[in-house]
């Protein structure tokens, strides 16, 4: 199938009219309003679909080289950075993961122990992904690979299929405490989704330097990220209570399982030590001299050598490459727009705006928190929001006062936030939907609940953590 025509033609539209209609702003030149122009068209294409992601990225990429607004080098300069290489690798321990059956196995044990209830069961998956965030960072691998099919074989035994009546008797509240409580088990770990690592990288830029960033991302998420996975299982159970509310077969069921998947394979086993071992790397970095991108590569080395992963299997693991190809070219717009001003010219004349509100720092961060949450009502994308607004608001926010660590920790923490609002605002939306298990209105209705009970909690158990870390 070829480009969706009207979807192509709204998105080049916007791009055309932003270039040749909208005045320049002073302070910009021709050639950063032309890459602005680009970037917008460039981010609608992914917001409305008219060719995959990376199809639409690479065609963006090739016009700005076509019309002397970035250079070949400028273009593709984004394909050297560490922060690209991390998230292609990840990748691939993600299919490690799927291929050995090492994160299955994870998810039945937690089943098998806390299981002996609807709300326990729920407990028992939600801690098994937060264990399993920062070793295998698709959001969208762990839903789909992992956890829709564990819940859905649970589900059925006790009678609770899809499409029909029979599921409010388990999977519709499994599905949607599941789908609702990853976005703090995602927030927990800086490697638990390839968004927060792009984040750190555009805050960098823009001068916001985060230290130790693994670290200092599990001490400012703990807390909000622990009662957030406590509340939020609670608060559906109450909105939409399951008709089977105690599930005594349950952990039967997962000793089963374990009982016929039999010991650790010997591809488990090194799954589990190579994870291991890169978890250390990356808590540790810097202080052994090992970067997060080299601790990564030598895991992939550890199971290329191993034979666990082939390097053919590799290959063929497209989302992989299309990351690198579509990644890399919003980072390195984005780089650009930052080198030629935009950026800061854009976010100069909001903090003018925002000066002249006479409003201290601290309710304007709030603000700037509910405007960027709300906007992601437009996006399809978590990773096209990041590269289409977080450097604007990050900047704003270091325009209007706001600590540079601050700043950049919490609307990278935001990111994560509003995964769930819709069916379509990020992978792992789609695949929990597509379960079947949850009709639309509900999708919107407990998106909306949770998601902003999930920003109101990181606000009143994060801030004074942020406090006490030395953040504001």
């Amino acid at each position: 199938m070829g480009v969706k025509v009207k979807p192509a033609l709204m998105a080049i539209g916007v791009g055309l009219a932003l270039r040749f209609l909208v005045p320049i702003p002073e302070g910009i030149t021709a050639q950063a309003w032309s890459l602005l122009s680009i970037f917008v068209s460039t981010i609608l294409g992914l917001v409305l679909d008219p060719l995959p992601v990376g199809a639409w990225a690479f065609i963006a990429v090739t016009v700005a080289i076509a019309t002397k607004t970035l250079t070949f080098a400028q273009a593709f300069a984004a394909t050297t950075n560490e922060i690209i290489w991390l998230i292609v690798v990840s990748f691939f321990f993600a299919k490690g993961f799927e291929k050995t059956g090492l994160g299955e196995r994870i998810a039945t044990m937690f089943v098998r122990a806390l299981g002996r209830s609807t709300l326990g069961l729920s407990f028992g998956l939600n801690v098994a992904e937060a264990l399993m965030a920062p070793a295998m960072p698709s959001t969208s691998a762990r839903a789909g690979g992992i956890f829709v099919p564990i819940i859905k074989s649970l589900a059925a035994s006790a009678g609770s299929q899809p499409g029909d009546d029979t599921r409010n008797r388990m999977g519709s509240y499994l599905i949607q405490s599941q789908f609702q409580t990853g976005i703090h088990s995602t927030s927990f770990f800086l490697t638990a989704s390839a968004q927060n690592l792009l984040c750190l990288k555009l805050a960098g830029e823009l001068g916001a330097v985060v230290p130790n960033q693994f670290v200092t991302w599990m001490l400012g998420a703990f807390v909000p990220a622990t009662v957030g996975m406590i509340v939020t299982p609670l608060l559906l159970y109450k909105l939409m209570p399951p008709t089977i509310t105690d599930t005594p077969d349950a952990p039967k069921a997962a000793a089963e399982r374990l009982k016929a998947m039999g010991p650790m394979s010997r591809d488990e086993t090194i799954m589990a030590a190579v994870m291991g071992a890169a978890l250390v790397m990356w808590m540790f970095g810097e202080q052994l001299g090992i970067s997060a991108v080299l601790a990564a590569m030598l895991g992939l080395c550890g199971l290329l050598l191993t034979g666990v992963l082939t390097w053919r299997e590799c290959l063929s693991y497209t989302p992989a490459w299309d990351t690198l190809c579509w990644f890399a070219v919003l980072i390195g717009m984005s780089g650009q727009l930052n080198s030629m001003g935009v950026i800061a010219a854009f976010a100069g004349a909001m903090g003018n705006l925002l000066t002249g509100l006479n409003m201290g720092w601290l309710p304007l961060f709030g603000l700037l928190h509910v405007a960027f949450y709300v906007i992601h009502y437009m996006f399809a994308s978590q990773t096209a929001h990041v590269g289409a607004l977080y450097s604007a608001f990050c900047a704003m926010m270091l325009a209007a006062g706001v600590p540079p660590v601050l700043a950049a920790m919490s609307l990278a923490y935001s990111i994560n936030l509003f995964g769930s609002i819709t069916h379509y605002a990020s992978g792992q939306a789609a695949v929990f939907y597509g379960s079947g298990f949850m009709r639309l209105n509900e999708v919107f209705s407990m998106g909306a609940i949770s998601g902003f009970a999930g920003l109101a909690i990181w606000a009143i158990f994060g801030m004074p953590i942020w406090k006490l870390l030395g953040w504001w």
